[in-house]
């Protein structure tokens, strides 16, 4: 992702990797790009896309143990809402094919590997990095429509 301007607002967080802080997330984002005036898809689009980037820390960054979930959020003039969600879990061991559809470590089946597919879809640009053993970050780019437009 290219370089932005200095941000004219931002955020950083940590929480506890347990399910119920996913919801957590979804409103914390939601507040936070809430002076955008986001319509109701970009606002869901945004909610959905850090649903996501949490779950996967809290489902498979720990997996058997907990551990802390940093995200982090900015705003920038141009109506760019920058978000970084990212763990200090294994990591990734291929980024390339975990990021394939339908691709999941999930030996059970009941995960069905959307994950990242979801997150690209519903956001401008993803870019994941992970080291094994070390964690792994997923930022997020999106840009808002100007609501006067």
């Amino acid at each position: 992702m290219k370089k932005r301007k200095t941000p004219e607002n931002e955020f950083s967080c940590e929480f506890m990797s347990r399910s119920v802080n996913e919801s957590f997330a979804r409103s914390l984002i939601s507040a936070f790009v809430a002076p955008l005036d986001p319509d109701l898809e970009e606002l869901t689009d945004i909610r959905t896309a850090v649903s996501e980037a949490v779950t996967n820390c809290i489902v498979h960054a720990y997996r058997e143990r907990s551990g802390l979930v940093y995200i982090s959020a900015k705003l920038y003039s141009d109506r760019t809402v920058v978000i970084r969600v990212r763990d200090k879990g294994c990591g990734i061991p291929d980024v390339k094919t975990a990021m394939k559809p339908l691709y999941t470590t999930d030996k059970g089946g009941e995960r069905g590997g959307m994950g990242f597919t979801i997150m690209q879809s519903f956001t401008d640009r993803l870019r994941v990095t992970s080291k094994e053993g070390k964690g792994t970050s997923v930022t997020m780019s999106k840009k808002l429509k100007d609501p006067h437009d």
